[in-house]
């Protein structure tokens, strides 16, 4: 099966305001448990919108909330609305636009389109130019979609391509605490 058909814009909070005249009818809010909701949102009309939250972390740490299955499952229950209008426009957003929100959009791509993970995860560099998609998030994903790690693979094939394009990105994935996700 082929990538759906419905438009993808991944952004940060500071750039909500840009994207609601543009016809998004879907929208996905993944933000910290202390951020209060976007003001922005306000200016959003007729939209399906879905607010998740949990912290930017890709393990648990004392004073985080990780992200857990439960917060995927609400992900894929967002994209089963997504996909039943396949004419659809759906803004994924996280605090910065970067982590959370390109892997969930990498998710909502990939739910029923399997065998195509890497196509979603490499379509990400043109959809967002900085991401770095939140690993524990594809993790959790990959096994509810029984994807037999081929989402991770995907994910692997973004960030070596993504690195190849910007070296420099190495070492700021370092210096957040998330070396040990630069691929080999």
């Amino acid at each position: 099966m082929a990538l759906p058909l419905f438009k993808v814009t991944i952004c940060g909070i500071p750039e909500l305001p840009q994207h609601c005249a543009v016809g998004v009818s879907h929208v996905l809010s993944i933000i910290d448990t202390h951020e209060p909701r976007p003001p922005a949102l306000d200016t959003y009309r007729s939209i399906d919108h879905e607010l998740i939250r949990f912290d930017d972390v890709v393990a648990e740490y004392p004073g985080f909330e990780a992200c857990t299955p439960a917060h995927i499952e609400q992900v894929l229950a967002f994209g089963e609305r997504v996909h039943a209008r396949p004419d659809g426009h759906v803004l994924v957003h996280c605090h910065a636009g970067i982590s959370r929100s390109t892997a969930a959009a990498a998710i909502l791509m990939t739910q029923f389109a399997p065998g195509n993970e890497e196509e979603a995860f490499l379509k990400l560099l043109d959809l967002r130019k900085h991401g770095w998609p939140n690993t524990r998030m594809i993790e959790f994903a990959d096994t509810l979609l029984k994807r037999d790690g081929a989402m991770l693979r995907g994910l692997v094939a973004y960030r070596k391509a993504l690195l190849d394009v910007k070296p420099h990105l190495k070492d700021v994935v370092r210096n957040i605490g998330r070396g040990h996700e630069i691929p080999t």
